[in-house]
């Protein structure tokens, strides 16, 4: 297989020399953030994204090229391999394919055919394929009669031959291919519920008796099938017309040879019925699992980046308020940077130590020392009670002060599994476990990417059945994600946790906890090229982390941009063409350099710095916004400082709401009351949409229409489509 060829056909978007250029750098160890930001002139500029795509194919084909050659070295080690195998071979574009070539001669378990052939039964089975309708089937049945070999009559004789025959066409590659067609074009998947009285089947009702076709059933269902059957709920399968299954199996081998057809035509059905129907109906459910896991792994990718990417609330005092009933609500208050400035624990909601007015006292107390602006609220348990009782304080500061406070309710999701983490006990030994949470819930407002960092992406709260996923492809594809948004935001060197410091291109965690040692012992940064003093960060490391470290305040300004220091000779020398100093980039006075590069020539201007096009590009962008932050230009957070409840929604009420969540079937919206309502895929527009994940990501404010509240089962159904105005 020509690889490169094959990624081209695939990737239309990457011509052959770029596709060719990706291959080369991947290959020479450069990390995919790096490629996508530094290496544009080679790449056409392609995102990080569609990188990552290319490189998970190209790890593809050459396992598939690597598969291919075992299997071919492993047929011609039996002197088995004819030209027709070896072209199969070369033709064969999954490795599925590869494995079905590869079956009738691969080593097998003890089978009822692998007897019959130990018993020498081979060349009567080869007979009776032959199908010759002269031939006296008894009476060469009756010459592989042998006592000591276990055949005792001429029927034992034929009896395995027809074994023999039946795995000889369980094992045909072309047969297993035209099947598993069928069971993709024409099966059904059905599931049953087994006990309807058992306590936790009502989650599974819709599956009572449920069929669908395996080509129409949305992957959300497939999983949904799996767990109802692994948790011993459901009863699945995927049913074919067995008629036309036989059909398809004995298509290359029934002819018309008399009593020799009637006995190879009982072996097929035999193989098809006993071997063939449940191995492929594994296989067939093996994919459809295979494609919906990776759905959801794409589902989980798609609302990870918005969620990690949330605008950050910078430099604001805040305090975290972890809800609780009879433990009381901690609190935490943190400054802009998150440095923990106090800590206590009240009693506003319902329970055995509830005291409304003393903990009014404690949180306006706190508020006035330390200049709070915001309260940031986990969405857990009593967080309604909390909310109110937050909105009510506000109010009353207000008041009393005239003092704006605002308020938000964050998603806690794997806040608790933070707080209980030995990352959280290394940062805060003396804090209790809700007390930490309490911390991160105020630290996840104020910089959502540096606290969200630490927690098991599975525990964030997004997606949809992401336990269910192969731990190792969620593990690997999320851990992209990481990478791409922490080095499209950039890392301050100074004050970045190892959390986030093993993300950065180039680096890992025992280098990211070397350059936290390091600084701890000599003090801060002052110089990108300090970083290669830390221990276990060679050269190499250095090219692909430097330009994604930033020295704020420090010697150069150049080290508190995205410009990557290989650059920096060509920076100055832009700067020198229009008549700029590092000066006026500190001063933030060049701001009509892209505006002077255009009239110059952006080619020309390239040329005469040494630099290509889309480099350029980059590096005016970065020299006119020195330590810019890109989630700075997204949506800011909705803060609020009144209460909405569930029993105030009435139908067509209009309401602005923040995607909490999209999942296949729909997205969850934030709208202000305890519980998020759902825009089901139907409701999003009134076009065609595929998926809710191609018009709406996490963060994203959108205005939606009460379509009915169910109080009863505290649901609320949402649309995105402006109701119709009712005639009078």
């Amino acid at each position: 297989m020509d690889i490169l060829k094959k990624l081209t056909e695939e990737f239309p978007s990457v011509r052959a020399d770029r596709a060719q250029n990706i291959v080369t750098l991947i290959d020479d160890g450069n990390t995919i953030p790096f490629i996508a930001r530094y290496r544009k002139e080679m790449t056409g500029g392609i995102d990080d994204q569609l990188l990552r795509e290319f490189n998970d194919r190209l790890v593809y084909l050459r396992n598939l090229e690597k598969r291919k050659e075992e299997v071919a070295a492993s047929i011609e080690e039996q002197g088995k391999m004819t030209d027709e195998i070896r072209a199969a071979l070369d033709a064969a574009a999954t490795l599925t394919e590869v494995e079905d070539i590869y079956r009738p001669y691969k080593q097998k378990k003890k089978t009822r055919a692998s007897v019959a052939i130990e018993r020498g039964l081979q060349p009567l089975a080869e007979f009776l394929l032959a199908q010759d309708k002269n031939a006296d089937v008894q009476a060469e049945a009756a010459k592989y009669v042998d006592e000591e070999k276990g055949v005792a009559t001429a029927e034992d004789a034929l009896a395995g031959a027809k074994d023999i025959i039946a795995e000889i066409v369980s094992d045909d590659a072309n047969v297993r291919k035209k099947l598993r067609n069928l069971f993709m074009k024409n099966g059904e998947l059905t599931t049953r519920l087994i006990d309807p009285e058992k306590e936790g089947a009502k989650t599974y009702e819709m599956y009572a008796d449920h069929s669908e076709p395996v080509g129409e059933i949305k992957s959300h269902r497939v999983l949904a099938a799996n767990r109802g059957e692994k948790e011993g709920f459901l009863k699945v399968r995927i049913a074919v017309n067995e008629e036309i299954a036989k059909r398809i199996a004995g298509a290359g081998y029934i002819k018309d040879g008399g009593e020799s057809t009637r006995l190879v035509r009982e072996a097929v059905d035999d193989g098809c019925t006993r071997l063939l129907l449940p191995s492929v109906e594994r296989e067939v459910r093996a994919a459809l699992t295979e494609a919906a896991s990776e759905q959801a792994i794409k589902m989980f990718e798609v609302n990870l980046r918005p969620l990690l990417m949330q605008p950050p609330v910078k430099d604001k005092v805040t305090l975290g308020l972890d809800p609780a009933y009879r433990t009381g609500c901690k609190i935490a208050v943190v400054d802009g940077t998150g440095k923990v400035l106090d800590k206590t624990v009240v009693y506003p909601t319902p329970g055995p130590k509830q005291n409304i007015d003393d903990a009014k006292a404690k949180l306006k107390a706190l508020i006035a020392k330390y200049g709070v602006e915001i309260v940031s609220i986990g969405n857990g348990t009593a967080s309604k009670e909390s909310e109110i009782f937050v909105a009510e304080l506000i109010k009353e500061i207000k008041e009393e002060t005239g003092r704006e406070v605002s308020y938000i309710v964050v998603s806690e999701a794997g806040a608790s599994v933070y707080s209980a983490s030995p990352l959280a006990a290394e940062e805060f030994p003396d804090f209790d476990v809700a007390e930490r949470s309490a911390v991160s819930i105020a630290r996840r407002l104020q910089d959502p990417l540096s606290e969200l960092i630490k927690i098991d992406p599975k525990s964030i709260g997004v997606g949809q059945y992401q336990h269910d996923m192969d731990k190792k492809r969620l593990d690997f594809v999320l851990a992209g994600v990481l990478e791409d948004c922490v080095n499209s935001v950039g890392v301050d060197a100074n004050t970045a946790s190892v959390s986030l410091l093993r993300y950065v291109a180039g680096l890992n965690a025992g280098v990211a906890k070397n350059i936290v040692a390091y600084r701890e012992q000599n003090g801060k940064f002052t110089d990108r090229k300090q970083i290669l003093k830390v221990p276990k960060l060679g050269e190499k490391a250095f090219t692909q982390c430097a330009g994604f470290l930033r020295i704020r305040d420090g010697d150069n300004i150049l080290d508190n941009t995205a410009v990557h220091p290989e650059s920096y000779g060509a920076a100055e020398k832009l700067l020198k063409l229009f008549g700029y100093t590092d000066e006026d980039v500190k001063a933030n006075a060049i701001s009509d350099l892209p505006k002077k590069v255009k009239e110059y020539g952006e080619a020309r201007a390239a040329e005469e710095t040494g630099l290509d096009v889309p480099t350029l590009k980059d590096i005016v962008a970065e020299l006119i916004k020195p330590g810019r932050d890109v989630r700075d230009s997204l949506p800011q957070p909705v803060l609020r400082s009144d209460v909405m409840d569930i029993k105030d929604l009435v139908p067509g009420m209009e309401l602005i709401g923040t995607v909490r969540n999209v999942v296949d079937f729909g997205a969850f919206v934030d709208i202000g009351v305890h519980q998020d309502g759902l825009v089901h895929l139907s409701e999003i527009t009134d076009r065609y949409v595929r998926r809710p994940s191609d018009v709406l990501e996490v963060g994203q404010r959108v205005t939606v229409w009460i379509k009915e509240v169910d109080l009863k089962r505290n649901r609320i159904a949402l649309t995105m489509k402006k109701p119709q105005a009712k005639a009078q």
